[in-house]
């Protein structure tokens, strides 16, 4: 017999439900006898209550419903049981899991490829992935070296006070996709860089435009000023770096212990400002710059500014002496004679009236006075150390800070430099050779000197030379 919708068994007998592999709906209570693919005529089955018993909803179609395989309910019940204890390892076991990736992830940063240890990694940072390891705005030079990677670097780091963990170098190095272009190399760092500008200061330089400022020997301080202006990309206004220059803050001389104890009473820095090439970001400051040309000088001076007790000068006496040999000489081999003969000229029983007599000493004097009517910004313009113009002299009364640099007028040292000088010239006015005792040079048109002991050598020498 098939099952029909509606209607009965087309034999005369009905047969058995348990006797078949189908069924009728005569044995299905309460169910009208036609069904047309709609609702039963007759009342609802009351053997399922709204069921009608067969999972139809009261909404008879004459199926059959089919059971569930157990191999189905034993894997939904595994899916669940298997979720419940996976959320119980996020959960519960989630510091063990991490504290195991992390380490994992600390000794193979390739790891951080990987989503999940990424983000599980960027957790246990937090702020130190973003904020700075200091306030300090000190620009450091700081060397990668042949063969290091970005762990090492970043151990360094963390180690000088660069990063707060060194971790977070290694992780946005990855993350940017840079741990591959290492450079070796000397670059320029600040404490106060976050993590990212030190991954970009370190792994992709290209993307700093550093600024040159290259300062040659033997400039004076307004000479400084002037290059400064001229600098294309740096921010520092050189207005601000020669009033720091020329009147150093009670501050910034309290961090050079060394020079507060040659440097006198309201003195400028003139002298202490080292010449050498600095790289410096865009952005340097004025005392920034100024910090790195004293430690600058500091570095190479060394033990210099111990004076024997022997020479009878202070450190800074030296300096000023040093500072007119280095305008005077051009030549290092010529530098201990020309210091000997200003040395011999301090002598009272070899050169009474104690002028040194220093041609640069006047030049000075007349630049600082021309410079006094221009603008900073036009100080690029004016050629400095030049003889003054045909038929010009020096006022016969000066400002009281400048009438001393007169060594025409002036008996003895100058008050302070007139310059920064070179080693050579300090090691001149520590050692001045004086055994000849030569009081008067002459500097040649090829640029050697010529040595006499009288004023009437001199004058000689002065006819041959044609000076």
């Amino acid at each position: 017999m098939t099952i029909r919708s509606g209607g009965r068994a087309r034999g005369g007998s009905q047969a058995h439900p348990a006797e078949r592999g189908t069924y009728d709906e005569g044995w299905q209570p309460g169910y009208a006898k036609e069904v047309h693919g709609g609702r039963g005529r007759g009342g609802r089955g009351t053997a399922g209550g709204n069921d009608g018993g067969d999972g139809s909803n009261g909404w008879g179609n004459g199926r059959r419903r089919r059971r569930v395989p157990p191999i189905v309910k034993f894997l939904a019940f595994a899916l669940v049981l298997g979720a419940l204890v996976l959320a119980a390892l996020v959960t519960v076991l989630r510091p063990v899991v991490r504290d195991a990736v992390l380490g994992w992830a600390t000794d193979n940063p390739a790891a951080l490829g990987m989503p999940f240890i990424a983000d599980l990694v960027r957790e246990d940072l937090g702020s130190k992935l973003t904020d700075p390891a200091s306030t300090d705005t000190t620009q450091v030079a700081f060397a990668v070296n042949q063969g290091e990677t970005a762990q090492t670097i970043a151990a360094r780091l963390e180690e000088q006070g660069f990063l707060s963990d060194g971790r977070a170098f290694v992780f946005i190095a990855t993350e940017r996709h840079l741990t591959g272009q290492l450079q070796s190399g000397s670059f320029i760092l600040r404490r106060s860089m976050t993590p990212d500008q030190l991954v970009t200061a370190l792994l992709a330089p290209d993307q700093i435009h550093y600024v040159q400022i290259a300062l040659r020997t033997g400039l004076r301080l307004e000479q400084i000023t002037a290059k400064l202006e001229t600098i294309d990309g740096l921010q520092m206004n050189p207005a601000d770096f020669y009033q720091i220059a020329k009147h150093p803050t009670p501050e910034l001389l309290n961090d050079y212990p060394w020079l507060k104890e040659v440097l006198p009473p309201g003195g400028s820095l003139e002298g202490f400002l080292w010449p050498a090439n600095y790289q410096v970001l865009p952005d340097t400051t004025p005392e920034e710059l100024v910090r790195d040309m004293l430690d600058g000088f500091h570095e190479a001076i060394g033990d210099r500014m111990t004076v024997p007790a022997s020479r009878g000068l202070t450190f800074y006496q030296v300096l000023g002496l040093a500072s007119i040999v280095e305008k005077e000489a051009a030549q290092d081999q010529d530098r201990p004679k020309v210091a000997g003969v200003f040395t011999n000229r301090l002598n009272p029983k070899l050169f009474p009236n104690l002028h040194l007599g220093s041609d640069p000493t006047v030049f000075y004097i007349y630049d600082t006075l021309q410079l006094a009517n221009l603008d900073i910004t036009q100080w690029k313009t004016w050629l400095f150390w030049a003889a003054l113009p045909k038929g010009e002299t020096l006022p016969a009364e000066l400002p009281d800070d400048l009438a001393d640099y007169n060594t025409y007028t002036h008996q003895g040292l100058i008050p302070g430099p007139i310059c920064t000088p070179t080693i050579a010239s300090i090691d001149a006015a520590l050692n001045p050779d004086t055994k000849d005792k030569f009081l008067y040079f002459l500097a040649t048109k090829d640029h050697t000197i010529v040595f006499a002991k009288t004023k009437k050598e001199h004058d000689q020498n002065v006819a041959k030379y044609g000076l």
